[in-house]
């Protein structure tokens, strides 16, 4: 039974433009699934449709969506967080004046009681160190690569089920990329499914069991991720392998998890 279940959604800008037409996904409990697209695509407007963060006039006009067997299109957002969906903005849109502590206590705004806090915090502080010796220290301040471990931190303070990440290696080093899609192979295999929105198709497919190509505000493909990298045009559009390279030396550098 899927954890996540989007059928057939279309959401306007304005009520006028339609940003995605006819979408529909599905996320499978401890699955990590990918959406992959160009600039425009619509992805990180999926994102927010799932997650009810439009603004009221970009709300869906068709369509229906369950998260853990209950309906959620007309949702408010903080009950969608409260049934265990977590979304991790593109930009990580952290409070900058609050510091690291204060940025992942946010995320519990939801719960009723504060007990086991301590064990969350230290949880985080496993998967990131450097927040434990940042704690104190204000958002605005940190590298590009600390801010987005404090923000998928934050997520997961609210102990979610489902995770949305929108691009968390834009702008990032080689180095903290590699730290990052570590952990979200740690956080998935601890039992939290993962949908993940990545141009990096190369990242995207090595931790990724299922994914989907969106063009235009539409679904073109959509497959295991191993049937995904033998298409021709995947291969060339999003991986850059021209047809004389065998996909082979791409398997190989999947599976030692290491890109340059």
């Amino acid at each position: 039974m899927a954890l996540l279940e989007v059928n057939n959604i279309e959401t306007y800008y304005d009520n006028v433009i339609e940003a995605i037409r006819g979408i529909s996904i599905k996320v499978l409990r401890d699955q990590i699934v990918t959406v992959l697209g160009s600039n425009g695509a619509g992805k990180t407007t999926l994102l927010h449709t799932i997650s009810r963060i439009l603004d009221d006039e970009d709300q869906p006009e068709k369509g229906t969506m369950e998260f853990m067997e209950k309906r959620i299109e007309r949702e408010d957002p903080e009950k969608i967080v409260a049934l265990g969906l977590a979304h991790v903005p593109e930009g990580r849109q952290l409070f900058p004046k609050l510091n690291v502590h204060e940025n992942l206590r946010m995320g519990t705004y939801i719960r009723r009681r504060d007990h086991d806090l301590d064990k969350d915090y230290a949880r985080v502080f496993d998967h990131f160190p450097v927040l434990k010796r940042r704690k104190s220290q204000r958002a605005e301040t940190l590298s590009g690569g600390e801010q987005q471990m404090v923000a998928i931190g934050r997520a997961l303070m609210s102990r979610p089920k489902l995770l949305l990440l929108d691009e968390p290696s834009l702008g990032l080093s080689p180095l903290i990329v590699d730290q990052i899609f570590q952990i979200i192979e740690k956080i998935n295999k601890e039992g939290t499914a993962i949908l993940l929105v990545e141009q990096n198709a190369h990242r995207a497919f090595s931790v990724a069991e299922f994914g989907y190509i969106l063009e235009n505000g539409r679904i073109v493909l959509a497959d295991t991720t191993e049937w995904l990298v033998e298409q021709e045009d995947v291969k060339e559009f999003y991986l850059g392998i021209t047809k004389d390279i065998s996909v082979k030396g791409y398997k190989r550098y999947k599976r030692k998890k290491r890109w340059r």
